[in-house]
C-alpha cells in the first residue's frame, strides 16, 4: 500500500500525526531540525531538510502516494518543493493550513521585509518574526531604530542569532504559556512586527496585547499557497481529504453527523437567498473552528445535503436533509435573531433530559450553534431556518429515538460534526443519553439489558417500570455501569443471558465476540464450583454457552446460576459502589434466575 509523507515541526504537524495514527498504517513524519518532540506509533520519523532531489528519491524508495505539507505558513521553499515533487510524480498534495483570523484595518499589512524598511515614526521595534529574519531587519538599526528580536530559547536559535549580529541586549525569549503583555510592558516598543502566523502561532493574542498597550502593529502577510495543493485547516478535514485522495490508507472512512448535513443545507440555502449562489459544495465551519467542504443540492425553495455515514453503521445513511431559510426583519425573533425549527421528519422531544424542553424540535444544542455561527458568517442576523427530513419518520423507527421519547422523526445531532467509524463510541454515547432520559423521567431504578429478547423478558418481570427505565448495553457492560455511577442511579438491575454471562463472570466487561470468546476451561471451573462434576466433561463438546441449559440437570440449575451471578457481581459491583446492584440471569425461554 502507498504511504504518506508529512512535513511538520508545527502544531499542525502534531494534529496530522494524531489523525493519521488512527489508520494504523505506516506514514513518515519529516522535520527540518528534529527538535520537535512527538509520539509516533505507526509513523516513522525522518529528520533533516530535503531538497527536491532528496524528496523525489525518498518518495520513490518508500512508495509515497500522498504528500502532506503541515509546515509553517512561511516555509515558502518547502511549499514550492513539495508542489514541484507532487507535480513531477503526479501524486496529490495536501496543505494542512492554519486557521487565520480575518485581516483588519487596525494592522499595517505588508508583503515582505522591503516594505518593513519603509516604516516611519518608529524608534523601537520588537520583531517576533523568527531568528532567520534578524539579518533582513539589520538595516533598520542603521536608521537608528532599536530592534529587539524575540526567538525560541534553543541553542541552535541562539547560535544563529549571534551569527547574524544580534547582541544579548537585543535578544528576548519566547516561553510557552507566558503572558504576551509582560514582555511588551517591559520593553515598551513603539511597534511590533509579526508574521501572519494564524491561531496556533498566537497571532491574535500578540495583536491584542500590543493594541491594549497602544503599540502599533505591523504584520507580514502569509505567502500564497501553490495551486496544486488541496487545502484543509483541521484534523477532521485532513482525514476526510486523505480518505478521498488515498482511500486505502484508512480501513474505515469517516462520515458527517446529521447536524453537519443540516448546517450544510442551511448554508447553501442562505447563500442562494442572500447572494444568488448555487455551488455544488459549501464551506461548513465545525465546532473546533476548522472548515470543511460539504456537497449540497437544491430544490425549488430549499437546499439539501445527503447524509454520509462513512463506514459507521447508521440507518440514516443516504437520507436527504433539507433546509429552508427565510430572512426576517423582526429583531425580536427567538434565539438571538435566528430561529431554528424542525419540519417534516424531524422529531420532537416528549420527555425531559435533553438540551431543550418537551415539545421542542429534536435539534440538539451543538447543531443549532453550528447553524447560527455559519449563518452569521454569511452576514445573516435575523431569520428562520426550517430543517426537514422527508424519510425521517420512517427511519426514526429503526433508531433509539422511540425509547428516548423523541417522536415523529429523527433527531439532528452531533457534537464534533464528524462521525468517526467507531460505532462503539457512538453506541456508548447513545447509552449515556438513554440513561440521562431514564433519570430525567423520575425513575430511581434502571434496568440494563443486552437487546430486544432480554428486554422483553425483563419488562414482564418489572411490569411497573416505565419504558425509559430499560436501557440497552449491547456488549458494553462496563461502560454502561460506569455511566450509571456517574449519573448516580440509585438502583441498577443487570439482565444478562448465559452467552454473555460466562464472559462477564470471568471479568470481561465488554462481551463482544470479536474481543472475547467463550472460555470452556473457566466454565468447567464454575461447573465444578456448583457441584456439577459429571457435566464438566461435556463442556468441550459445546459450541454455544446456551447449550449448557440442556446439559445441567434441572435440580442443579439454580446452584449453577447463583455461581455465575456471584462471579459477575465480583467484577461489576465496584463499578457502581453507591448503587444497589442486582444481576438477573435469563434463560432462552425467559426464566429469570437470581441469587
Amino acid at each position: 500500500m502507498e504511504s504518506i509523507l508529512v512535513f511538520g515541526g508545527t502544531t499542525e504537524g502534531r494534529k496530522a500525526i494524531e489523525a493519521l495514527e488512527e489508520a494504523g498504517n505506516t506514514f513518515y513524519y519529516s522535520t527540518k531540525t528534529g527538535e520537535q518532540e512527538v509520539a509516533l506509533q505507526h509513523g516513522i520519523r525522518v529528520d533533516g531538510a530535503m531538497d527536491e532531489e532528496a524528496m523525489l528519491t525518498f518518495c520513490k524508495q518508500h512508495e509515497v502516494g500522498l504528500l502532506v505539507d503541515a509546515a509553517h505558513p512561511f516555509a515558502e521553499v518547502l511549499h514550492r518543493t513539495v508542489a514541484e515533487v507532487a507535480t513531477g510524480m503526479n501524486i496529490p498534495a495536501i496543505r494542512f493550513e492554519r486557521i487565520f483570523p480575518a485581516r483588519t484595518e487596525d494592522i499595517v499589512w505588508v508583503d515582505g521585509y522591503e516594505e518593513v524598511m519603509k516604516m516611519e515614526q518608529v524608534k523601537t521595534l520588537l520583531a517576533t518574526t523568527g531568528v532567520q529574519s534578524i539579518k533582513k531587519l539589520k538595516p533598520l538599526e542603521t536608521r537608528g531604530i532599536k530592534v529587539y528580536y524575540r526567538i525560541l530559547p534553543r541553542e541552535s536559535s541562539l547560535s544563529l542569532a549571534y551569527q547574524q549580529g544580534a547582541t544579548d541586549e537585543q535578544l528576548c525569549f519566547y516561553h510557552e504559556g507566558e503572558d504576551e503583555k509582560s514582555m511588551l510592558q517591559a520593553l515598551r516598543p513603539d511597534a511590533i512586527l509579526l508574521k501572519e502566523s494564524g491561531e496556533t502561532g498566537g497571532f491574535r493574542e500578540k495583536v491584542q496585547a500590543a493594541q491594549a498597550l497602544g503599540i502599533k502593529v505591523y504584520a507580514i502577510r502569509r505567502p500564497k499557497t501553490p495551486e496544486i495543493f488541496h487545502i484543509v485547516n483541521g484534523e477532521h478535514g485532513l482525514r476526510r481529504m486523505v480518505e478521498r485522495l488515498l482511500p486505502a490508507f484508512y480501513p474505515l472512512h469517516s462520515g458527517l453527523t446529521t447536524g453537519t448535513c443540516a448546517t450544510a443545507a442551511a448554508v447553501a440555502a442562505a447563500r442562494r437567498l442572500l447572494h444568488g449562489e448555487m455551488s455544488a459544495e459549501v464551506p461548513v465551519l465545525l465546532p473546533n473552528g476548522e472548515t470543511i467542504m460539504v456537497a449540497v443540492g437544491y430544490g425549488d425553495d430549499y437546499a439539501y445535503c445527503i447524509k454520509e455515514a462513512g463506514d459507521d453503521p447508521d440507518v440514516t445513511d443516504g437520507i436527504e436533509i433539507r433546509a429552508s431559510v427565510a430572512v426576517s426583519k423582526d429583531s425580536e425573533v427567538r434565539d438571538e435573531g435566528i430561529e431554528i425549527i424542525g419540519g417534516e421528519g424531524v422529531g420532537k422531544f416528549t420527555l425531559p433530559g435533553f438540551d431543550y424542553p418537551v415539545g421542542e424540535s429534536a435539534i440538539n444544542k451543538a447543531p443549532r450553534l453550528m447553524m447560527k455561527e455559519n449563518l452569521r458568517e454569511l452576514g445573516m442576523r435575523n431569520g428562520k431556518v426550517t430543517i426537514s427530513v422527508p424519510m425521517g419518520e420512517r427511519i426514526a423507527r429503526k433508531t433509539f429515538n422511540p425509547r428516548l421519547g423523541i417522536e415523529g422523526g429523527i433527531s439532528i445531532i452531533g457534537v464534533s460534526g464528524i462521525v468517526k467509524p467507531f460505532s462503539e463510541e457512538a453506541f456508548i454515547e447513545s447509552i449515556r443519553k438513554c440513561m440521562e432520559v431514564a433519570k430525567a423521567s423520575g425513575t430511581s431504578h434502571v434496568v440494563i439489558h443486552s437487546g430486544a429478547k432480554s428486554e422483553t423478558f425483563l419488562k414482564q418481570y418489572y411490569h411497573d417500570l416505565p419504558q425509559q427505565a430499560f436501557v440497552e448495553y449491547g456488549n458494553a457492560i462496563g461502560e454502561t455501569l460506569k455511566i450509571a455511577h456517574e449519573l448516580q442511579v440509585p438502583q441498577v438491575t443487570l439482565g444478562i443471558m448465559l452467552g454473555k454471562a460466562v464472559k462477564l463472570a470471568e471479568g470481561h466487561l465488554d462481551t463482544h465476540s470479536k474481543k472475547k470468546t467463550m472460555n470452556k476451561a473457566f466454565i468447567a471451573e464454575m461447573l465444578k464450583e456448583a457441584g456439577c462434576k459429571e457435566e464438566i466433561v461435556k463442556v468441550n463438546g459445546i459450541t454455544l454457552a446456551r447449550e449448557l441449559w440442556g446439559i445441567i440437570p434441572s435440580k442443579q440449575i439454580k446452584t449453577f446460576c447463583r455461581t455465575v451471578i456471584r462471579h459477575c457481581l465480583t467484577h461489576c459491583q465496584s463499578l457502581v459502589p453507591h448503587s444497589e446492584l442486582t444481576i438477573l440471569l435469563i434463560d432462552d425461554v425467559g426464566t429469570i434466575h437470581s441469587l
